[in-house]
C-alpha cells in the first residue's frame, strides 16, 4: 500500500512540469493567433482611441513577459481570466460547458464498448469467420467516415425521413425545462429528482450524437481488443491452462481477457482523452453546447482567455486520465502495484 501511495505520489509530481508546459505553449500559441481581440471587443463602430483603451483594460499594451507574470499570478489564485466574447469568467463557462462534454463522450463510450469489445473478442476467438469480418469492416469504417458526415447521415435518415428522433439542437428539446443542476448531466440529473419524462427527452436528444461518436471511437478500442485477445489466446500460459483441463470459459475470460485489458484500457484512456478534445464538429452538428464549440468560437475572435483555459482544463483532464489509468492497471493486473521501480 505504501508502495503504491508513492507511485501515485510520483505520477503527481511527473504531472507538474507538463502542466507548466502546458500554459507556456498556451500562452505563446494564443498570442501568434491573427486578429486582436481588442478590436473584436471594442466593435465595430469602435474608434482607434476606444480600441487602445480596451486594449490597456485588457492588459494587452503591456510587453508580453508582464503579460505572463500577471496570467500565472491570476492561475495561482484560479483565475482563469475573464471571456471577451461572452463577458464572463472562464472558469463559469468551462464548469457550465464540461458537463454536456463530459456526458456526451462518457456516453459514446460506453455504447462503443459495449460493442467493440464483445465484437473484437468474438473475432480473435473465430477469426476468418464472418464475424472476424464483420469487426474489420466496422473498424475500417470507423476510422474512415469523418464524424461530422456520420452526424449529417444519421440526422438526415432518423430526423428528416423516418422522423423518430428529436431535433438535433441541444441537449433537450425546447418543450422541456432543464433539470435541477446538481452535477450538471441531465441524465443523472433528471434520475436523481425522479423527473423521468425530462430523463427520457435527454435520453432522446444524446442517442445520435453520441451514436455517432460510439460509430468513431469504437475502431481502435475493437481493433485492439481483437489484437490483444489474438496474443494472448497464442500465450504460453493459455496453452498450459487448457492442458490442465480448464474449461473454455475459465481460459477465455479468467486468463486470456484479464490480461488483454491492459492494452485496451490504455486505448480507451488515449480514445478518451482525445475525443473530448476533438467532439467540436459533433457539437457543432447537434448543436450542442460543449466546451469543443466554445474554443473554437473563442478562437475566431482571438479570445486568449478563453482559448488558454480550455487548453489547459484539458491538460488537467488528460492528466487525471492518466493517473486513473495507472491505478486501474494495479487493479488488473495486481504486479503492476507491486513491481520494482
Amino acid at each position: 500500500m505504501a508502495r503504491r501511495s508513492s507511485a501515485t505520489l510520483n505520477r503527481i509530481l511527473q504531472a507538474i512540469p507538463v502542466l507548466i508546459g502546458v500554459v507556456v505553449i498556451s500562452f505563446i500559441l494564443t498570442r501568434a493567433l491573427p486578429g486582436d481581440p481588442a478590436v473584436q471587443f471594442a466593435g465595430a463602430a469602435a474608434t482607434p482611441e476606444s480600441i487602445e483603451e480596451v486594449r490597456r483594460s485588457l492588459g494587452l499594451d503591456k510587453p508580453l513577459p508582464e503579460q505572463f507574470l500577471i496570467y500565472v499570478g491570476d492561475l495561482l489564485q484560479g483565475d482563469l481570466g475573464q471571456s471577451v466574447s461572452t463577458g464572463r469568467p472562464v472558469a463559469t463557462e468551462l464548469a457550465s460547458r464540461l458537463p454536456a462534454s463530459l456526458e456526451l463522450t462518457l456516453s459514446a463510450l460506453i455504447l462503443s464498448c459495449l460493442i467493440a469489445v464483445p465484437l473484437g473478442v468474438l473475432a480473435a476467438t473465430r477469426p476468418g469467420t464472418w464475424i472476424d469480418q464483420l469487426c474489420r469492416i466496422l473498424v475500417t469504417a470507423g476510422v474512415s467516415l469523418p464524424t461530422f458526415f456520420t452526424g449529417i447521415v444519421l440526422i438526415y435518415v432518423f430526423y428528416y425521413l423516418l422522423g423518430i428522433a428529436p431535433s438535433p439542437l441541444g441537449r433537450l428539446d425546447f418543450i422541456y425545462l432543464d433539470p435541477p443542476r446538481i452535477t450538471g448531466f441531465f441524465l443523472i440529473d433528471a434520475a436523481i429528482v425522479g423527473d423521468w419524462e425530462t430523463w427520457f427527452g435527454a435520453l432522446k436528444q444524446l442517442v445520435l450524437p453520441a451514436t455517432t461518436l460510439a460509430l468513431f471511437t469504437l475502431a481502435p478500442i475493437a481493433r485492439m481488443t481483437r489484437a490483444a485477445m489474438l496474443s494472448a489466446l497464442a500465450a504460453d500460459y493459455v496453452r498450459t491452462a487448457r492442458a490442465a483441463g480448464l474449461g473454455p470459459g475459465m481460459v477465455l475470460y479468467g486468463y486470456a481477457f484479464r490480461n488483454a485489458l491492459l492494452p485496451v484500457v490504455t486505448t480507451l484512456g488515449m480514445v478518451f482523452s482525445f475525443v473530448l478534445g476533438a467532439n467540436v464538429l459533433v457539437e457543432k452538428v447537434f448543436a450542442w453546447p460543449g466546451i469543443g464549440s466554445y474554443a473554437v468560437e473563442a478562437l475566431v475572435v482571438s479570445d486568449y482567455a478563453a482559448v488558454q483555459g480550455f487548453v489547459l482544463a484539458m491538460a488537467l483532464l488528460f492528466v487525471i486520465l492518466n493517473l486513473l489509468i495507472d491505478l486501474s492497471y494495479s487493479l488488473i493486473d495486481p504486479r503492476f502495484g507491486t513491481s520494482s521501480k
